[in-house]
């Protein structure tokens, strides 16, 4: 019974540490878009997420939250999404055009 316990422990001990590790290879990216209508906002915000971490060389996971703001003339939204390493760098000129 005693080597069940600890093989239990340990077998947990070893998920924990996995999840840890996987963590630390993810990271949330963040991108700003900003236009006089509401849908171009979030296209530019959305694209420059998308550009972003492509750019980063990291992999997305999950889905895109966006938030806008309209306190002046401009809109301006707020793109964010978990991305993990896993892929390969992008070449990009800024977070609007990637080859």
């Amino acid at each position: 019974m005693q080597s069940l316990k600890l093989g239990l422990v340990a077998g947990v001990a070893l998920w924990a540490f996995s999840v840890t590790a996987q963590a630390a290879d993810c990271t949330r990216v963040a991108a700003i878009g900003n236009n006089f209508t509401h849908d171009a906002a979030v296209l530019f915000s959305e694209n420059a997420l998308k550009n972003t971490i492509a750019g980063r060389g990291l992999v997305p996971k999950g889905p895109v939250k966006t938030t806008c703001d309209s306190g002046s003339a401009m809109i301006e939204c707020h793109s964010s999404q978990m991305a993990c390493k896993g892929g390969t760098p992008a070449t990009c000129l800024g977070p609007w055009l990637c080859f």
